[in-house]
């Protein structure tokens, strides 16, 4: 039988429970008045995290349902939001009309049709009085010299590769153009922006006029990128503008052995069984400018596209933006270079309406173009990786068609590879 020892009635393990209890009361008294100890703890509090959502978890139901109210109000404002750029839209459209006279008149001087007026033709710089000194300077010339120079000036029609100017000035436009895009490039007229008509879906379209030239037939190379203005029905709360969600090129008639956006390779194949060699030709696709006018689609079946894949539409998605927002409205800025300075020099401000009234957002979140989100990335990386020539495995031989295996290693690449380039 258990021996249960008493004091006064009271059991000894209940006493000696009480005894330890009041040396651990004494005991965190002693600690908690220590000023090291109380600082170490305050500390390890202020570094224990504190989420929004672990705040919102302690609050009680009542204030969660209100919560859960205030949502919907957001929601709503979102889808007035929306509406709110629709009207912006319509708007631009209306804006176009009236600057496209003004584009046009630009596009008859630097194609040379017209030429200015004195009064269209004066300007004031801001180095007017360094200006006017060296003019001074130069009155000082002997006659017959100032005469002669004058005589040796050419006089060339209109302003000479303007547009070619400014794909070269602008780094996001350079990068994209390769020694062979830049003959072609030279017959650029003019770039214009077209905006969707009243009631159609929310669109833009750039279109590029050429003049008539050796490479291709058409003279407007076009690009529509779509747009839509409503919140996410799956994530209301990420809408934040119009979306450019997809973009269609153009059809390109290149004359013949002139189109650059391919490129005919000889490779030498070695037959598996009889070891034998046999050259052949393929096209793969080539580095270019023009590849803008074939671009990547927006995957709308709900299926993910690869990494690359994003970046490239993205890319794509930006340049798209920057032509319409800032080279068409401001080119003769970027010709000279000065808007390029502005660019550098600008100070980032809040993203109210950036550089128009509107912001677009990659349907994957990879660009939001405005306060730019973007790991930049050439278009020319589409055509480089889809370029990559894949190893013939089989050829047709005789007259009865008869299919032979060939191995697809290649024999001495950088001697045996050889790339037939369209006539530029």
């Amino acid at each position: 039988m258990a021996d249960h020892s008493f004091s006064d009635g009271v059991p000894s393990d209940s006493v000696e429970a009480a005894k330890n209890a009041s040396n651990t009361e004494k005991l965190t008294d002693q600690v908690m008045q220590n000023p090291r100890v109380l600082a170490a703890l305050q500390e390890r509090l202020d570094n224990v995290p504190h989420t929004p959502s672990s705040y919102i978890e302690t609050l009680p139901k009542a204030v969660k349902r209100r919560i859960n109210a205030l949502k919907q109000l957001q929601v709503r404002c979102a889808h007035i939001e929306a509406k709110f750029y629709e009207e912006v839209h319509d708007l631009e459209r209306k804006y176009a009309a009236l600057y496209q006279p003004l584009f046009d008149k630009r596009r008859e001087f630097i194609t040379g049709d017209v030429e200015p007026t004195d009064a269209e033709s004066e300007w004031h710089s801001e180095n007017e009085e360094e200006e006017k000194l060296a003019g001074d300077m130069k009155s000082k010339v002997v006659v017959t010299e100032k005469a002669a120079a004058t005589a040796e000036e050419p006089d060339p029609k209109g302003i000479p590769e303007f547009w070619f100017t400014i794909f070269r000035n602008v780094d996001m436009l350079s990068e994209l153009v390769q020694e062979y895009d830049e003959p072609i490039l030279k017959h650029l007229q003019d770039i214009k922006v077209k905006f969707s008509d009243p009631g159609q879906p929310m669109s833009f379209v750039l279109e590029f006029h050429f003049e008539p030239n050796d490479y291709f037939t058409n003279s407007v190379l076009t690009k529509t990128y779509k747009m839509k203005s409503e919140p996410d029905k799956a994530d209301p709360f990420s809408f934040e503008g119009p979306e450019i969600v997809d973009c269609d090129g153009c059809t390109i008639d290149w004359k013949k052995g002139k189109n650059v956006t391919v490129k005919t390779i000889k490779k030498k194949q070695k037959h598996k069984g009889r070891g034998t060699v046999r050259t052949i030709t393929k096209q793969v696709p080539n580095e270019s400018f023009f590849n803008f006018f074939n671009p990547l689609k927006a995957s709308g079946d709900g299926e993910s596209l690869d990494e690359d894949s994003e970046f490239t539409l993205a890319s794509d998605f930006e340049i798209g933006h920057f032509f319409r927002e800032r080279i068409v409205p401001r080119a003769v800025l970027y010709f000279t270079g000065e808007a390029i300075e502005d660019d550098d020099n600008e100070t980032p401000m809040p993203n109210l309406f950036i550089t128009s009234s509107a912001r677009y957002v990659v349907q994957a979140a990879v660009l939001v173009v405005g306060g730019i989100r973007l790991k930049r990335r050439s278009l020319r990386n589409r055509a480089g990786k889809a370029g990559v020539c894949e190893a013939v495995s089989e050829f047709e031989e005789g007259e009865e068609g008869e299919e032979e295996e060939l191995e697809g290693d290649e024999e001495g690449e950088d001697e045996d590879d050889a790339e037939i380039n369209p006539k530029v």
